[in-house]
């Protein structure tokens, strides 16, 4: 059988005898070449390596079927192919009524994706993949994520960083052209203005009565930003972050905060920026996969020794939060080991002893997880980092798992204490005996809105925040002192 990409028929007009059955309009040798009489000829050609899709229609008659080509995985057999081909031949070898050969178009080469190449699932001359509809999963290359606009965005979301000075100036010019050049209506929050200075700012402006505030915990703000504007550090993304629970708008992160690897804007330009983004002008972005968290209690609908079982799609949690960096489970202040039981998939996979665990996305493999010792993960790697902070093992070393695995953790029925659990650092509350916190990747992700692409962000985040590998240079060796050669520094 030869697999390739599904192609789906769309008939306009065709002859009875030329309609095919629904299980043989599913494939074709990278190419579709489709004829009947007196119809139109049209060629749909597959490149399977790039993913690509062209289509070549000759002259004709208006009646026949059109071709395109969507990405999946169905087959025809050898023998199908064969005779699609031999009808198309004529005897002396050529296409008949001057149809194109395939392989005569060559279709524009399209990058290569950050997920690789397609893996060819034919293993030797008797072996493949087992192929199911129920398990087909299509995701978008993550280099070609690309910001649109279906509406122009008109609500900005402004968080700034509170109590620092040194954003007062940019939030006020930001507010101001925001509202007076580019007729927007702007969010911010509502202890922004219990500044005295910012208030008297904005005032001058003729701007402060057409602020439109909000108050954490007691306003919704669902459907009613369109894009997010963070002025601050990584703290500051983390909090906005923290205000959606489900579906996010896009955020744009300007670097006027400590660290700044989650920024990359800066904000000498943030006319000319912000004005591309919000013109949806060829603005890339990068989604953040973030956690979702919940806590099941003994006395919920669920028991304990059930949520160890039943699945987190089951689980009817009231309370569950988002977690854009890490989750952490540690030992508060008590003097004893945390001990903790660690199951992955249903299944115990270890028992933790030491002073807590970290479950991160990629995004915060770059935060705590890295001060624990995990390898720091590009955000667009589908992954979850389980660290252990100062295990009492020389052996226990930190791990990926695939990003669609669930997890959950329990205090250890022989645990001497209680342990404590927090979400990016936020809603720090105590975890017991009878708790259960269940962990998965949340269905909503944080689009980040890149300075350039996913790759150069994040290698110049950490190369200019986290100096990642600086080191002196090593001289080359002289040819005037060949002697020195024996040195090796």
């Amino acid at each position: 059988m030869y697999e390739y990409y599904t192609i789906q028929l769309h008939l306009l007009m065709m002859d009875k005898e030329h309609r095919a059955a629904p299980d043989q309009t599913k494939g074709a040798m990278g190419c579709c070449l489709v004829n009947g009489k007196n119809s139109t000829e049209s060629v749909t050609t597959m490149n399977k390596a790039n993913n690509c899709e062209t289509a070549q229609q000759a002259e004709g008659d208006s009646s026949g079927m059109y071709v395109t080509a969507q990405r999946g995985r169905l087959s025809f057999s050898e023998s199908q192919v064969l005779s699609c081909h031999e009808e198309l031949l004529s005897e002396d070898g050529e296409l008949k009524n001057n149809i194109t050969r395939p392989n005569a178009y060559r279709p524009k080469r399209k990058s290569k994706s950050l997920y690789g190449a397609y893996p060819d699932t034919n293993f030797g001359p008797k072996a493949s993949l087992l192929q199911s509809q129920d398990t087909t999963l299509t995701i978008q290359d993550p280099g070609s994520q690309t910001l649109t606009w279906f509406k122009p965005p008109l609500t900005i979301l402004i968080i700034k960083k509170i109590r620092d000075e040194s954003v007062d100036g940019p939030f006020v010019d930001l507010t101001s052209w925001l509202i007076k050049v580019m007729q927007r209506t702007v969010f911010i929050e509502k202890k922004v203005l219990d500044d005295p200075q910012i208030t008297r700012q904005l005032g001058k402006l003729d701007i402060l009565n057409k602020l439109s505030t909000f108050q954490e915990g007691v306003d919704d703000l669902k459907d009613k930003i369109d894009l997010i504007i963070c002025l601050g550090g990584d703290g500051t993304l983390l909090y906005a972050a923290s205000l959606f629970q489900e579906s996010v708008p896009p955020v744009m992160a300007f670097h006027l905060g400590s660290l700044g690897f989650l920024s990359p804007f800066d904000f000498h330009d943030y006319a000319e920026r912000t004005k591309q983004v919000l013109d949806g002008d060829k603005v890339r972005l990068i989604l953040r996969t973030r956690l979702k968290c919940d806590i099941v209690h003994e006395g919920d609908t669920v028991s304990s020794h059930d949520a160890q079982k039943r699945s987190i799609r089951d689980v009817e949690s009231k309370h569950h939060i988002l977690a854009l960096n890490e989750v952490v489970v540690d030992r508060g202040a008590t003097p004893y080991m945390c001990h903790l039981d660690l199951y992955i998939q249903n299944k115990q996979v270890t028992v933790v002893q030491g002073d807590g665990l970290i479950i991160s996305t990629p995004t915060g493999s770059t935060a705590y997880a890295a001060a624990a010792g995990a390898s720091m993960v590009h955000p667009n790697v589908p992954a979850i980092i389980v660290a252990p902070i100062c295990p009492h093992s020389l052996s226990f070393r930190p791990i990926v798992v695939p990003a669609g695995v669930e997890i959950k953790i329990k205090v250890s029925p022989d645990a001497r204490d209680t342990a404590w659990v927090s979400f990016d650092g936020r809603n720090r509350r105590c975890f017991d005996k009878n708790d259960a916190l269940i962990i998965s990747t949340s269905r909503f992700p944080l689009p980040s809105i890149c300075y350039n692409d996913p790759i150069s962000d994040w290698f110049d985040g950490l190369a200019g925040c986290l100096h990642w590998n600086v080191r002196k240079s090593q001289h080359s060796l002289s040819p005037e002192n060949p002697s020195d050669a024996h040195d090796p520094l």
